[in-house]
């Protein structure tokens, strides 16, 4: 029976830190287990505190000019734009009855006493403004100015606000809305949507490793290795924590990714052992050899993984910096689990990993690389034209603002958002602010707004003002002061459809004096214009970084381009899924999303990085085998051949694992992670089978030698 302790003999093969790194694991197997056990125990004590921790954070843009204009909003004049809204409905009668009036004005005054709240005004408070009133009559609203930040706002002030006030009188019937009661029903419908996959994923998971591995130690370790991930990830944040503040969001990636990552990782290493047995060695040398080969590939993948999200550092949001955290910590989880964790499972009980009978090589792989590189031209161009085709619909791209529709039709301050969308003529709680130091006569200016398309009143000091005509007295007390400002009421057709167009429009009216522009559309275009204005610095620092790692590991500058080109194809193709189905609407019945006809700008962003990083993972693996392969033989066919061969079995099942952790998002709740679990799957999957099996075999084989330049052919000779 082969032992688990190193022999004298095996002693001469120690020839790189990594193989020693593994002898070292296997002597200290108990030690590192009982390390692991307390790691993972105070690493979950940590964890259970770390979601409690995590903020709401906003889409907003420090330091630009509608954050400023907010600052002055609230620094000048006391007040600001509203953080909610109540739905005020007439039970019976309209608006305008004297008793429903007497009841809105009680209601308002109400809510204004409330504690947190600094404004609250509505329909009969202000002097009865038709932007505040249904075209029916039958609602008008309250709007309502919170100060704080959002967790102050969505985790103190509307739980103890909402409840209180829907309770409605006998006269009114009132309903939540708003964009922080959006956002406020959006966290736990997407912690309940992460939860619920995750149950789901989890026996599946485990079937499919099952099958793949056909024992059930060997099924069940690498699941463990994901939760050890997620758990470690976790605690890391939980750390991150006490410097910078990170969005509860963050938890749904750490969830996704430590799973997959953790069984992949795993996969890789359990191989390469099953692989070393199989060439004969002891298991002290076929854990070491683990380590030496399957370990540094792991490494190399981790690194490329946390460099792709290691860019979104260089957007000032911290909203997609929570996501950089995420995966970096939830990365460490993965490659501790699979280098230092596992190798001393391994050593305990890899025989229960081993099959239970030696399966001959596939060949299905060996041949179908042969196969593409008989005729490279053909298969590769077949391969790049259909991902071309796939990827089409990106060229549709359209960036947009995300509402309530990202929720489900059941959610409460959706049903309301539908109510003000389909009744009023306008958004007065979405009003674009231009703020000013100065004062003086604005009419003019009014006017000329108030014409403008897309804005359906203007009002000022001056007055209120519609289609160039003064239609309402000015209030002297809620716009003058230390300077004036202005609120420009958008239709609910234009905030529907380009707001953002909207507020170009509204800055590019030359004003009496100089103004900062704020307010919901001001923020969400000066947050969409910083993303897309900072995307070439993301794109060329995440090629680049993945490009040096690449490198550093196989010593050429040419498989760094490739894989480049191929992962670029890969991305083509996810965007243009995500374009196809949920900004375009197709498959939107079967998963049960409205469509809007556009994209927020943050999720694709967080996806490119995600994505790549991932891709990247499988180029790193399959990259390494052949390399290995080529260094030892110098044949370049071959060593593509030979590494398809070994590197494909593994790299589709592990693809289709982490699709599957990604696909159960499908079902979700809420869009946004419907979007991430679907885009996700299909990045996987296309780069899991066409990429890897076609693209890479094609390219290489027309490269030739010069895939390895300027290294060429390694003269280390192979063990």
């Amino acid at each position: 029976m082969k032992t688990v302790t190193a022999t004298m003999t095996a002693t001469r093969e120690v020839t790189t830190p990594l193989r020693r790194f593994g002898y070292l694991l296997v002597r200290r197997r108990r030690l590192v287990l009982s390390l692991a056990l307390a790691l993972l125990i105070g690493a979950g004590v940590l964890a259970a505190g770390a979601a409690s921790g995590l903020s709401l954070a906003r889409f907003e843009a420090p330091g630009s000019e509608s954050d400023r204009a907010q600052a002055e909003l609230a620094e000048r004049f006391g007040t600001g734009s509203p953080d909610m809204i109540f739905l005020v409905t007439a039970r019976s009668g309209t608006v305008d009855d004297p008793a429903v009036e007497a009841a809105g004005r009680e209601l308002t005054e109400r809510v204004g006493r409330e504690e947190g709240v600094a404004e609250s005004a509505s329909y009969w408070t202000r002097g009865r403004p038709a932007t505040l009133r249904s075209q029916d009559g039958r609602h008008a609203l309250v709007v309502v100015r919170i100060p704080g930040d959002a967790d102050h706002v969505r985790a103190e002030v509307l739980p103890r606000l909402v409840p209180e006030i829907t309770k409605g009188t006998e006269l009114l019937q009132v309903r939540a809305g708003g964009g922080e009661e959006v956002f406020r029903e959006t966290v736990p419908l997407a912690r309940q949507d992460f939860v619920r996959a995750e149950l789901v994923i989890f026996p599946l998971a485990f079937v499919l490793l099952w099958l793949y591995q056909r024992r059930a130690m060997a099924a069940l370790v690498p699941i463990l290795a994901g939760v050890f991930a997620m758990v470690l990830g976790l605690a890391i944040l939980s750390g991150v924590l006490l410097f910078t503040e990170i969005s509860t969001f963050a938890l749904n990636l750490t969830l996704a990714m430590g799973l997959g990552l953790g069984i992949d990782y795993c996969l890789f290493v359990i191989q390469r052992f099953r692989e070393e047995i199989g060439n004969g060695a002891d298991r002290a040398s076929a854990v070491a050899g683990a380590v030496e080969h399957a370990g540094r590939t792991v490494l190399f993948s981790g690194l490329t993984v946390a460099s792709s999200l290691a860019v979104l550092f260089a957007l000032p949001f911290d909203f997609l910096r929570s996501f950089a955290y995420a995966g970096i910590a939830v990365v460490a989880g993965g490659l501790v689990a699979a280098v230092v964790v596992l190798p001393a499972v391994l050593a305990t009980v890899g025989g229960t990993m081993l099959p239970k009978r030696v399966r001959p090589e596939r060949t299905f792989w060996h041949g179908l690389a042969m196969r593409v590189m008989r005729r490279p031209l053909v298969f590769g161009g077949l391969a790049t034209v259909l991902l071309l085709v796939l990827a089409s619909p990106f060229l549709g791209l359209r960036f947009g603002v995300a509402d309530d529709r990202i929720l489900p039709l059941e959610a409460s301050s959706r049903q309301t958002q539908e109510v003000i969308r389909q009744s009023f003529p306008a958004e007065e709680t979405d009003a674009i602010q231009l703020v000013s130091r100065q004062s003086g006569d604005v009419s003019r200016y009014a006017s000329v707004l108030s014409r403008l398309p897309g804005v359906a009143q203007v009002d000022s000091a001056a007055g209120s003002y519609a289609e160039g005509t003064r239609v309402g007295d000015g209030d002297l007390a809620r716009f003058q002061g230390r300077g004036t400002w202005l609120s420009v009421v958008p239709s609910a057709e234009a905030l529907a459809g380009d707001p953002v167009r909207l507020v170009e429009t509204v800055r590019a009216v030359k004003p009496p004096f100089e103004v900062l522009v704020g307010g919901y559309p001001a923020e969400l275009s000066d947050y969409r214009a910083s993303i897309v204005d900072r995307l070439p610095l993301v794109l060329a620092l995440m090629l680049g970084v993945t490009f040096l790692v690449l490198f550093l590991m196989t010593r050429s500058l040419i498989l760094p381009v490739k894989a480049t080109l191929m992962n670029v194809l890969s991305l083509g193709v996810m965007f243009g899924a995500i374009v196809w189905v949920f900004q375009d609407g197709n498959l939107s019945g079967l998963l049960g999303f409205t469509p809007t006809g556009t994209l927020d700008a943050s999720i694709p962003i967080l996806m490119l990085c995600v994505a790549y990083g991932l891709s990247m993972d499988y180029e790193v693996f399959l990259l390494s085998r052949i390399k290995e392969e080529y260094d030892r033989t110098g044949d370049a066919e071959t060593a593509v051949a030979v590494g398809l061969q070994r590197g494909a079995p593994l790299i589709t099942a592990a693809g289709g694992i982490l699709a599957l952790t990604f696909a159960a998002y499908a079902t979700a709740q809420v869009m946004f992670v419907q979007m991430l679990g679907v885009g996700m799957a299909v990045a996987v999957l296309v780069d899991a089978t066409v990429i890897r099996a076609v693209l890479v075999p094609s390219l290489m084989r027309l490269a030739g030698p010069l895939n390895w330049w300027p290294r060429g052919r390694a003269t280390t000779p192979a063990r």
